[in-house]
Formats: structure tokens, sequence, C-alpha cells
């Protein structure tokens, strides 16, 4: 939805309250809880979605075998942990050679919550899947296991899809909308969102959602567009060049609106 530069000018107001579709952050040094003390915003946070593991019967039902794969490719902590759960339950030790292929480094550090890291062969992207996906490139013959949930984004498997690559897709868990109906007479002047099933949640627990002057704020393209899909407006979106991240571009709105 395009807005005019009226509607844009009309909807510049001064922002009180933020909620963010996550959970808190465990840093106390957090961008978050800066913007909160530095321009006396109001910051909440509330997960829109959670994360449930699939029945390791239902697992089986896709007819994968785990041990027939080489490598592992991690896009999320939830991935490590249903993917060792589903090991553990189907009494699997996974081999010391297995490579592990993790989208970020914070991604990699996590898996020595099971592993001894030093001792296997870990890859780590940058930032994107894309980045992880040139590190990826160099080791083609690997057959690789893409634990997922049911709501994955297209751009990695889909890309190795369509180029030959050796793949399996792994669902072993799923996304579903958290109850929200607490917040059902709370309004905040901006909302944070990170994904498409963020936008999903919001409408399945509030079917009537008008946005009227609340803003809100999209964390990548396909977020942005599950927005506008939805009839809504896009308010504050990232990354930018001037907001590479979810905190920039909410405290570049500030400034701007709160003078």
């Amino acid at each position: 939805m395009s807005k005019t530069a009226t509607e844009e000018t009309s909807r510049l107001k001064k922002v009180k309250s933020i909620l963010v579709t996550q959970s808190a952050p465990a840093d106390a040094k957090s961008p978050y809880f800066e913007i909160e003390k530095k321009y006396n915003v109001k910051v909440d946070f509330r997960p829109f979605i959670e994360v449930q593991g699939i029945a390791y019967k239902d697992f089986r039902k896709q007819k994968i075998e785990i041990l027939q794969h080489t490598a592992i490719i991690f896009t999320s902590r939830h991935a490590i942990d249903h993917f060792f759960r589903m090991c553990k339950e189907a009494k699997i030790e996974v081999p010391t050679d297995m490579k592990y292929f993790c989208i970020t480094e914070q991604t990699a550090n996590y898996l020595q919550k099971y592993i001894v890291i030093r001792k296997r062969k870990v890859f780590t992207g940058t930032k994107t899947a894309l980045d992880l996906l040139e590190i990826i490139k160099k080791h083609k013959t690997e057959k690789f296991l893409f634990p997922c949930s049911n709501k994955r984004q297209k751009d990695l498997p889909d890309y190795m899809g369509t180029n030959d690559f050796q793949l399996t897709e792994a669902v072993m868990y799923e996304t579903v909308s958290a109850d929200l109906s607490d917040l059902e007479e709370v309004f905040y002047d901006v909302i944070a969102f990170f994904s498409p099933s963020g936008i999903t949640s919001l409408f399945h627990n509030f079917p009537d959602f008008k946005q009227n002057n609340t803003r809100l704020a999209a964390f990548g393209p396909t977020t942005a567009q599950a927005v506008v899909d939805a009839g809504l407006v896009v308010d504050i979106q990232a990354p930018m060049p001037n907001a590479p991240s979810m905190t920039g571009a909410l405290e570049h709105y500030i400034k701007q609106v709160n003078k």
C-alpha cells in the first residue's frame, strides 16, 4: 500500500511506545534498552510466534535417513535444538566427521550446547543465507540435510535445489501463532515485525485489526511485503543503508518524529 505525501506526513507522530514481536534480549546492553533510556520510550517485547517440535513418529513419515547425509545446514538455534532432539529420540549418534554449515557465527557458537566445536568441521557465514551459500558452493559433493520448520525461507534451499546440490529438507519443527488475547485492549505507537509469520499471527489473534495511527516496522523485504499484502502500511523498514538493523531503523525514525 503506497502512501501519499499528505498521508505520510500525517503519520509522523511522536513515538512513546514500541512493541517488539520477539523475546526480550538477554543482553542488558541491547540497543533496544539504549533507545528506551535515550528517548524516554517504552519498549515491550512479546513473541508473536511460537516454535513447536514435531513428534518423532511424524518425522519418520518423511522417510529421511539422517546418517545418509554428510553435512548439516543450520539457519537458526531452533534448527539446532530440534535436530539434536530428533537424533536423541532416534538413538542416532552423529559421526564426528559430519560437517556443519551455520548461517552466522552466533548460530555456530550455539552448537557448543551439543558438540565440541574444535573437534568438528564447522563452516560459518556472516549474516544472510546467500553469504552461507558462497561457502556451500565450495562443498558441492556433500549430501546436505536442512533441518527446518514448516515455514522456511526459500532462497537457500530453492537455489540449491535448482543447481544440482544433494539437499534434503527435513521438517523438524513448526511455527504457530502465539496467543495474544491479553493484548486486545493494549495499543502501541510502533509494532516491529521480523517475519511474515508475525503478520499472520497478528490477524490470527485480531482478525479485525485496524492500523489507524500505529506505525509498523518491518525487517526484510518478505516481511515488508507481508505487511503490504495484508493491506497495511510499512512506516519503518530495515535493513536500509542508513539503518542495517531494526534498532537502527527505529532510532532513525524516532529522531525524525520526536523532535
